[in-house]
């Protein structure tokens, strides 16, 4: 599963040293539970891309709400503030095959790229240093780091992703989507019709 959580507007950016950090303990507690597993992330300023294995959909359901309840409690802890983090819903995609998970993978772990906010290293705020997928060599730095997420088990995200080549730092990533534009709906005619 691909799975974006967004936060609501008018909090903070997660990508500063104590969101993120707090991040990192919240996905190491909850990144094994219920039949859920937490592989791969991307933090940005007001929204996380997740990659993650589930039994189920109810797996996935009891994880991914037990992690994003986690991570609020921590949040709000640390910005001294109540109510909700997240919005009421996110969005998840079902990865059915190999060439969807590299994809997913490249657009989790190039996520930063995508918004023009990082370089060609992996984003310090992903899981990119515990990614052995990439085709370069780097310096990880994760000494005195503990790894705060599951290791994959499911066929595709371990191995079969990589029948289509590990991921190159530099690769092209497309620009972040822009909304799409409404269009009134048209008539039979082909007229727009008013509101």
């Amino acid at each position: 599963m691909h799975v974006t959580a967004r936060l609501r507007k008018g909090l903070p950016s997660l990508r500063y040293k104590r969101p993120y950090l707090t991040l990192l303990r919240a996905f190491h507690a909850g990144s094994e539970r219920f039949g859920f597993r937490l592989v791969h992330y991307s933090v940005q300023s007001n929204h996380l891309h997740l990659i993650a294995e589930a039994k189920d959909r109810r797996a996935l359901t009891r994880g991914l709400q037990g992690l994003l309840i986690r991570i609020a409690k921590a949040l709000n802890k640390l910005w001294e503030r109540r109510g909700r983090v997240f919005t009421d819903r996110y969005h998840d995609r079902i990865l059915r095959t190999p060439r969807e998970v590299r994809n997913a993978l490249k657009h989790v772990l190039h996520n930063a790229r995508r918004h023009g906010i990082y370089g060609p290293a992996p984003d310090p705020y992903s899981s990119g240093r515990w990614f052995y997928g990439w085709r370069e060599r780097f310096e990880r730095l994760t000494e005195g780091v503990e790894r705060p997420l599951a290791q994959a088990r499911t066929w595709l995200l371990e191995f079969g992703w990589r029948h289509h080549g590990p991921i190159g730092l530099q690769e092209p990533v497309g620009p972040a989507r822009a909304r799409p534009k409404r269009v009134r709906p048209r008539t039979a005619n082909g007229v727009r019709r008013s509101r």
